[in-house]
């Protein structure tokens, strides 16, 4: 049946195949005229929906334009009628300030000061200030009672406007003041017109401008009288009007030319030519009156807009109406853009054609590229799994390594010899930061870098620092000093290996730029630190930051109060701020504070080449040289300074820097970082792999070094071991304090004989040509005191050489670290520096004893890694077994077994460390069922559960993949990385062996 199922199914198939070609092709012939017909009536709706379409556009763009002129027709009448209302209101100023001189000079001034011959004079040469104004003229207000005594004191008689006698009434305002244009006003009586009366009287009531209705002035052009009282004293601007009347003095009035304010408004404009103004009076809105223009009604056919003037007086109703000269014209684009439309629109037919014919091959390059993405996809996850196995295989010998030298340092070793591999041990974790380096960038792209948050010592972290670059700084014979504040706190809660690469980066590049003079590392509190993260380049003398040209090198000839005398880029970090800061220290901060975030302030100072300018903008940019010779003749990858960035943005600080050619750098950064409990504190104390002794609280020691601010970082260093420093300039002022001459110096190291005589070599001055022990074979002859102190000398070469060249008990080779530093004075009190240690780590909390006797299983297919961890377990006491493989482990760890850890490589032939811990899980629950099964209480059950589950950490060098949740995805309890180190050992294990563990 199997065999008939394809011929069955064939069989239709076939009799399709066989069907007539002829019916096909009429089939083919009808549904093609169909499709034709069906076409034609598509194309004729289409041209009938593209007509009307053009309409209905044309019609839109018409009324767009005609919509468009009417809005500039508003924008222009607008701009014309606040034009005029402004120059109006300029005039009426005027004519005001005149009424104010009128009111000082004539009723202020005893006798007036004002006549008319002196206004007649003062108006015609200010009549610059009133074009619009033919001339202005004053008004007295004159009583009844007092018109005699008026009539007399003027020298004739109060005149109506038709010049003859005024008749009786309650009073007068005859004109005294006259512009010379004017002057046949002189005595009559403005009040005497029934329309000047009314506005004589609402000027005064108001305190107002009041105008006239509009009339032929002598020049035959249309214009208006403006009325302003004078009053005898100032009015409050809400006086009363009975107040307002009781003051008037008198009126002063101003004919204006309407006409011709309208006139060279218009001819100031554009579009003049365009348009048509007509100015009206529109008091009386039933007979309006003309001020400028031709006798057009107001309801004369739009386009037309009317704008309200305000000239100033309520009572009067002012318009200006604007409209075209000609009627506006329909643009071509009314007609073209529509056009252009249906010309496009019908083309969209053949673009739809052909968009359809492209859409086969869209498809396929569709289809191609989503094969492309999967493979870019595919060379992702390869690069990820690349950069996984390079760091895997460069961490496997480097644990191997870095474990040797570890063990090394446990030997008996001399001073040198012990420096030499402390320095090896730093140089091959500076190769693991490299590489965690280029992890890191692809974490930030990536954007899934994090920071943890555990306690951690800052002050020996910047002592690692300076054990990585001790050995280059003194190949450069350069300076490299540490200080940080007594304000900081001793342990923060923060990222140290974090913090630790923004230091290293930072101070890798100022070693590495740097060919004479110092590198200055400090460490303060952000509110009390003047150092601010603001980019800054200071400007100095000679062309372009000092210099005309950046190659040209400083002269280092004059001396600077730095580390190294030498110039530094930030002037902020002078030794007057540095001294401002030391005098606000105190003692450990306390930590009862309100807040629980601490600032730091970082700087990194060196005197290098300096950043050039054209460079500075681009200084963060990740793989970003300052100059293509920049990678030839320094190396460098470019990507240290764009993580620093990163990291600090990341702990909530910012980074910038100062930098001046041939001069220096100064890179100062921000950090917020968290307090730790007391109880945090002393752990973290206690958890320090190399704390510092406590042997040496109570000496005192001398300081011969004649740069403040090297010794301020030498004392930092002793007062960190417990030992008190005073400081002095030369070794003659030394020699004085030990003889006794300089009671004071004794006085404040209370009266003790320093145990220590520390000096710089070059403070050893030119007068020091006799060995200092002959000296003190003098002095001591001379009565002084029999016991001497050791004499140190601090220098950057080798130690044999310098101690042969000038006769001292010991040399302490610079960089300066509290370590290097304890273990020569150890040597000067002689103290056994190996029993010692010893000593500190057989304490309660240390590695040893919370591994002492302890069985610890570790599978790694390396014999190195198995040595290396086999020897690092068993030198704190624990019991040790090594196997090769998981299936080895496997049969180690049948329940019952006596291991209480186990330390699991995952990477492993055969079966990896997730593989084989899924089978120890799957062991252990097979034994807890069958336990189960067993008549035994539950509080057996739970005990043997807990028994049986042994702390399983992977133990690997792949720090991309070997996360904390993979590790717990498969069953272990955490992971340490390779190489690891003793204090991450500690803190992975002291959650599974520490003593609430075993309780």
């Amino acid at each position: 049946m199997g065999a008939e199922d394809p011929a069955a199914a064939a069989a239709p198939t076939a009799a399709a195949a066989t069907t007539s070609p002829a019916a096909a092709e009429d089939e083919a012939g009808n549904a093609g005229k169909r499709t034709g017909w069906r076409v034609k009536a598509a194309v004729a709706l289409y041209v009938l929906a593209l007509s009307a379409f053009w309409l209905g556009l044309h019609w839109d763009f018409r009324h767009k334009a005609l919509s468009k002129a009417e809005e500039g027709l508003v924008g222009m009448c607008e701009e014309r009628a606040r034009m005029l209302q402004d120059q109006f209101a300029v005039s009426v100023n005027h004519v005001h300030a005149l009424a104010i001189l009128v009111a000082t000079f004539n009723y202020e001034k005893q006798p007036p000061a004002l006549d008319q011959d002196t206004f007649a004079d003062y108006t015609a040469r200010t009549s610059f200030e009133r074009p619009l104004l033919s001339g202005v003229a004053y008004a007295q207000r004159v009583k009844h009672a007092d018109r005699e005594a008026f009539e007399r004191q003027q020298g004739w008689i109060i005149r109506t406007m038709k010049h003859e006698p005024s008749p009786e009434q309650d009073e007068y305002a005859p004109v005294i003041y006259s512009q010379e244009t004017i002057s046949y006003i002189e005595g009559l009586d403005m009040m005497s017109g029934e329309e000047d009366r009314e506005n004589i009287l609402r000027s005064r009531e108001t305190g107002k401008a009041v105008l006239t209705r509009p009339f032929r002035l002598m020049s035959n052009h249309l214009g208006v009288v403006l009325t302003f009282p004078v009053y005898l004293v100032d009015l409050p601007p809400d006086a009363k009007e009975e107040d307002r009347v009781a003051a008037t003095a008198g009126y002063l009035g101003g004919a204006f030319d309407v006409e011709s304010l309208v006139e060279n408004l218009l001819r100031q404009l554009a579009g003049n030519q365009e348009l048509v103004v007509n100015v009206y009076d529109v008091t009386n809105h039933s007979d309006p009156l003309v001020m400028y223009g031709s006798e057009v009604p107001l309801g004369a056919p739009s386009p037309s807009h009317i704008c309200v003037l305000d000239f100033g007086d309520p009572f009067r109703k002012h318009h200006m109406i604007c409209r075209y000269r000609n009627k506006p014209y329909v643009p071509w684009n009314a007609i073209t853009t529509p056009s252009g439309l249906f010309v496009i629109f019908m083309l969209i037919g053949y673009i739809i054609y052909a968009a359809w014919a492209r859409y086969d091959s869209v498809k396929e390059d569709f289809r191609k590229m989503e094969a492309l993405k999967k493979r870019a996809e595919a060379a992702d996850v390869a690069k990820s799994q690349f950069l996984a196995t390079v760091s895997h295989e460069i961490r496997t010998p480097m644990n191997g390594v870095l474990g040797m030298l570890d063990m090394l340092l446990d030997t008996e070793l001399k001073t040198t010899q012990r420096d030499f591999a402390q320095t090896a041990q730093v140089c091959g974790k500076a190769l693991i930061s490299l590489i965690n380096e280029v992890l890191d960038r692809a974490k930030i792209e990536a954007n899934k870098l994090e920071l943890e948050s555990v306690p951690f010592h800052l002050r020996s972290i910047l002592d690692d620092v300076v054990s990585l670059f001790s050995s280059k700084s003194r190949e450069k014979k350069i300076e490299l000093a540490v200080y940080v504040s007594e304000r900081v706190p001793e342990i923060l809660l923060g990222d140290p290996g974090r913090f630790r690469q923004i230091i290293t980066n930072l101070v890798g590049n100022s070693i590495k730029f740097t060919e004479r003079g110092h590198i200055f590392v400090q460490v303060h509190l952000a509110d009390h630190s003047n150092l601010a993260t603001e980019a800054k380049v200071e400007p100095v003398v000679n062309g372009t930051n000092g210099h005309n040209d950046e190659t040209t090198a400083i002269s280092s000839s004059v001396s600077h109060n730095t580390l190294s005398g030498f110039e530094a880029a930030d002037s902020r970090n002078s030794w007057e701020n540095f001294k401002f800061l030391l005098s606000h220290e105190t003692n450990q901060m306390p930590y009862g504070t309100d807040s629980d975030n601490v600032t730091l302030v970082v700087s990194v100072e060196d005197t290098g080449i300096g950043i050039p300018l054209h460079a500075q903008c681009r200084v963060f940019a990740p793989f970003m040289q300052a100059d293509s010779s920049t990678s030839r003749n320094y190396g460098g990858t470019g990507i240290g300074l764009s993580i620093s960035q990163c990291l600090v943005e990341l702990m909530r600080g910012q980074i910038n820097f100062v930098s001046r050619p041939q001069v220096g750098s100064t890179f100062t950064f921000t950090a917020v970082l968290k307090r730790c409990e007391k109880n945090a504190v002393s752990v973290s104390k206690s958890a320090l792999l190399h704390p510092l002794p406590s042997s040496f609280k109570g000496l005192s020691s001398l300081l011969v070094d004649k740069r403040p601010v090297r010794a301020t970082v030498t004392k930092y260093h002793l007062q960190r071991l417990g030992i008190a420093c005073k400081s002095v300039a030369t070794v003659e002022l030394a020699l004085g304090v030990l003889s006794g001459r300089y009671g004071t110096l004794l006085n404040s190291m209370h009266r003790k004989q320093p145990s220590l005589l520390l000096i710089e070599s070059d403070s050893w001055g030119l007068k020091m040509d006799i060995p200092l022990h002959t000296r003190f074979l003098e002095m001591k002859q001379n009565g002084c005191e029999s016991v001497f102190p050791q004499v140190i000398l601090l220098a950057s070469e080798e130690s044999d050489k310098m101690k042969a060249k000038y006769a001292v008990d010991y040399v302490i080779t610079k960089p300066l670290k509290a370590s290097s530093l304890a273990a020569c004075i150890f040597q000067a009190l002689g103290i056994n520096i190996t029993q010692a240690n010893k000593e500190k780590h057989h304490g309660s909390d240390s590695l040893y004893g919370l591994l002492l006797e302890k069985n610890i299983l570790v599978v790694d297919d390396n014999k190195v890694n198995l040595r290396v961890a086999a020897g690092t377990l068993k030198k704190y006491g624990a019991k040790v077994k090594c196997v090769e493989s998981g299936k080895d482990a496997l049969e180690l760890l049948q329940v019952p077994h006596e291991f209480d850890l186990c330390l699991m490589d995952i990477q492993m032939p055969e079966m990896d460390g997730f593989e084989a811990t899924r089978h120890i899980r799957a062991i252990e629950a097979k034994a807890h069922e069958q336990a189960d099964d067993a008549d035994s209480s539950e509080a057996d059950s739970m005990a043997r559960k807990a028994k049986w589950h042994l702390p399983v950490l992977a133990m690997t060098a792949d720090v991309i993949q070997a996360t904390h949740e993979e590790c717990t995805k498969h069953g272990m309890d955490g992971y340490v990385s390779k190489p690891f180190e003793e204090k991450q050992l500690f803190q992975a294990m002291k959650k599974f062996l520490g003593p609430s563990t075993s309780s």
